[in-house]
């Protein structure tokens, strides 16, 4: 049997909660496109409440979609759920471990449940690559958040599933075991695992994802390469280094510059209305004289806020 081109396919999902007594009825999502390539790290970004726990939900077999279509390596979620299933693994966002199991306990539990036969079982393995073998035998509720966050992960592996879905998997954890978590990542993505990543550490997203996608509202926003999505701004900053310590913003016309800690003048441009020549120029007839120039390219961050908040603004 051929591997399929895409680990998830993505057509048409939407889903709407009913309304309660309390509360009318919720549009979570409106028609989600995606494909997400076997073999990738693909990041799923949004503010909270943009859909991106519901998508990953239907994803798991969790919630039910209201329509559209859903592939897990090629087999459709509505067809076959439970080799769907089988295909994927989530790190959900909480804590859910029982603690009064010892890690290794919850191992076996968790491959029982996945019908993974004892003597395929990789409890010990797992343990060994997340750090947990000398806690093997403790009790889950004795582990620090840190640790618990890696037997989740460990979790989500006993199945040795094609697809790993890794939800908000850094949050509250330590810049050490971030690291931690983030070489395990890339290891399993070269031995060819497929990795679907939500974060909101969005430098951890453009280090690590050659695709992003943006959510916002139930809809994507974009959804790109990682490189071809930060070029989709085209504001860029000059930071210039003056040749004389500048003791106050200069005026620069049509340009707003902004003076930096280190004594450096930082002017944004947009590339589509001029080019640098008109900056450096502004620059000159200001009196400024150029020590050193570098210009800025704008990062995810930039594209994430543009894209999100920048139009929440604009449909205001």
């Amino acid at each position: 049997m051929s591997l399929p081109d895409f680990a998830i396919e993505v057509s048409g999902l939407a889903k709407t909660y009913p309304a309660t007594r309390n509360m009318p009825a919720k549009e979570a999502l409106k028609g989600i496109d995606l494909k997400v390539e076997r073999g990738s790290i693909f990041g799923l970004l949004g503010p909270n409440g943009a859909g991106k726990s519901t998508t990953i939900n239907i994803l798991a077999g969790v919630t039910n979609k209201t329509a559209g279509l859903v592939k897990v390596w090629d087999i459709d979620i509505d067809q076959h759920p439970r080799d769907a299933r089988a295909a994927i693994g989530v790190v959900p966002q909480e804590l859910a471990v029982d603690v009064f199991f010892t890690p290794r306990e919850a191992l076996e539990v968790q491959a029982g449940f996945y019908g993974v036969p004892r003597k395929e079982r990789r409890t010990d393995e797992l343990l060994a690559v997340m750090g947990l073998t000398d806690k093997a035998k403790a009790y889950v509720r004795a582990l620090s958040g840190g640790m618990k966050r890696r037997l989740m992960v460990a979790k989500a592996m006993v199945h040795t599933p094609p697809v790993l879905i890794l939800d908000e998997p850094t949050a509250g954890v330590d810049v050490e075991l971030r690291r931690q978590l983030w070489d395990y990542v890339q290891e399993l993505n070269r031995q060819g695992v497929t990795i679907v990543l939500t974060t909101h550490y969005l430098e951890e997203a453009e280090q690590l994802c050659d695709t992003i996608a943006i959510v916002n509202h139930g809809k994507v926003v974009a959804c790109e390469p990682t490189p071809k999505l930060l070029r989709t701004l085209d504001t860029r900053t000059a930071v210039i280094t003056p040749t004389e310590p500048l003791l106050a913003v200069p005026s620069l016309g049509a340009f707003a510059a902004k003076l930096q800690a280190d004594g450096r003048l930082a002017i944004d441009f947009k590339t589509n209305e001029t080019g640098i020549d008109a900056v450096l120029t502004a620059v000159r007839e200001a009196g400024i004289g150029l020590k050193d120039l570098s210009i800025r390219e704008p990062d995810l961050e930039d594209v994430f806020l543009a894209l999100t908040y920048g139009a929440d603004h604009a449909a205001a």
